[in-house]
């Protein structure tokens, strides 16, 4: 099993996955004429302006709750996988393709919200419902849904869990199985008050552990200040190829910047754009640049507070591609956490275990209420028309409560493959979906802006613009034009 698994994983999170990728990003950075850039203060400003509803979350809280599924594990592990893998160099490649990724995030975002619908009260929106709707290929947005509910419903949260429980387990002593009863309480409390209370949740818990963390980071580069000068001097150099120790690495520090980025800020994959349709806003344009910017802090910030942290102290190996290295700064020391943790511990000796356990802890928590919330919003499509949808969501409920406290107790290595193939999966489906429907996601920024500049607070009417089936928009452009009236 586990050899076919690493078969088809091979296969899908190919290098041709990354090029596709880092191109779409590209090419809707361009076509949209680098809003990354141009609107940095749209992005800020509309994260604070949308307001929460009866049907929908407010702006802030779907960046809350799509940044808590960006932020994960891999924003330790994953950084200092790259560090080790691809040498110093990788963090540019990681800024690099969280620049362009932006691109991809607000396309994405701004079609789950033409698209979207109003389910039992709630806006439910992401790539099926747009593939459907949008693309008018039915059997498309189901294959989508279910690698989505099987990737990040089934497998993945197993994965999350045993993340929190070693951990935990490292720096307290506490037992796995109680760590995972513990987790599945609060995770249950959570779930179980709907799509309002996980918004919420994430609202509260997101900004304290992103603003934490980049805290201690900042403590620790403060310390370090005449390093820093050095280590941006080191990340640019070796990036190019330019420094003498690591350029002959540089394809590999590319590959993995690129490859962690991407897995880390999840720009096109399919599932922030699940979070930006809950969101209560006037136009779709809207919510798409808060989304662009949910991008940026997960990489440019909290990827780069766990980046400064290992290079500033030095504590870091880098592999050489066969069986050495070409730095060993800490010897014997495995690939992973443990650099984070032995960074933090030159600020506060034997305070590396606990920080980062807690820190994973937050981390992990979010990326299971996302991960609730991205499989529910699956269901919530596949089963919109049937009378017993609620008793599926119960059911989803379950699954992902059982695999979290299974994942807790258990090695997740498998589970960790086959959840890689659903996220693969649902990337492959979702980037070929937006570039097909450039023309629709082009046109809520052109459409935002044409409107800023006529001194209006946009309003989005797809009718007027030609867009078809985007039929919740009727209400909430009525609504949004009786409030300025």
């Amino acid at each position: 099993m586990q050899g076919i698994v690493d078969f088809l994983n091979g296969i899908i999170w190919s290098n041709a996955l990354i090029y596709l990728c880092l191109g779409t990003g590209v090419y809707f950075s361009v076509i949209l004429k680098f809003p990354q850039v141009r609107l940095i203060k749209d992005m800020v400003k509309q994260m604070f302006e949308g307001e929460a509803s009866e049907t929908g979350v407010s702006s802030f809280q779907g960046f809350a709750m799509a940044l808590g599924g960006r932020v994960g594990t891999g924003n330790i592990a994953g950084v200092a996988t790259a560090i080790g893998t691809g040498g110093p160099g990788a963090v540019f490649w990681m800024w690099a393709i969280a620049f362009l990724g932006a691109g991809s995030a607000y396309i994405e975002s701004a079609l789950a919200q033409v698209y979207k619908e109003e389910v039992d009260g709630e806006y439910r929106g992401g790539p099926s419902y747009y593939i459907e709707k949008g693309l008018g290929i039915k059997w498309y947005a189901i294959l989508f849904a279910v690698c989505a509910i099987f990737g990040v419903g089934v497998f993945l949260p197993g994965v999350q869990a045993n993340s929190i429980a070693s951990s935990m387990n490292t720096a307290f002593g506490i037992s796995p199985a109680i760590t995972g009863a513990g987790v599945v309480a609060l995770l249950g409390f959570i779930i179980f008050g709907g799509t309002k209370r996980i918004g919420k949740a994430a609202e509260l818990i997101v900004p304290f552990m992103a603003i934490a963390y980049i805290l201690v980071a900042l403590i620790i580069i403060f310390v370090n200040i005449g390093m820093l000068p050095d280590v941006i001097s080191l990340i640019f150099r070796s990036a190019f190829g330019a420094d003498a120790a690591f350029g002959g690495i540089l394809g590999t520090a590319i590959q993995w910047g690129v490859k962690r980025g991407i897995y880390s800020n999840e720009a096109g994959q399919g599932t922030g754009p699940m979070a930006a349709a809950a969101a209560e806003v006037s136009h779709p344009a809207k919510q798409g640049l808060v989304q662009a910017f949910s991008v940026y802090v997960d990489t440019l910030f909290v990827c780069s507070a766990t980046a400064f942290m290992i290079l500033i102290t030095g504590m870091y190996n880098v592999k050489d591609g066969a069986d050495g290295f070409i730095v060993e700064n800490i010897p014997g020391v495995e690939l992973g956490p443990a650099y984070t943790q032995m960074a933090v511990n030159t600020l506060i000796p034997g305070f590396g275990q606990a920080f980062v356990a807690i820190a994973l802890f937050f981390f992990a928590f979010t990326t299971l209420l996302a991960y609730y919330y991205y499989a529910e919003t699956n269901v919530a499509y596949l089963f919109k028309g049937s009378k017993n949808h609620k008793t599926y969501f119960l059911i989803t409920k379950i699954a992902l409560l059982g695999m979290t406290f299974f994942g807790a107790v258990r090695t997740a290595d498998l589970a960790w493959a086959m959840g890689d193939i659903g996220v693969g999966a649902m990337a492959w489906l979702n980037i070929i979906a937006i570039i097909l429907l450039t023309k629709v996601g082009v046109g809520t920024l052109k459409d935002f802006e044409k409107q800023k500049k006529e001194g209006k607070d946009p309003i989005y009417e797809p009718e007027t613009l030609g867009v078809k089936n985007a039929d919740v928009w009727k209400a909430i452009a009525a609504r949004y034009k009786k409030k300025v009236s």
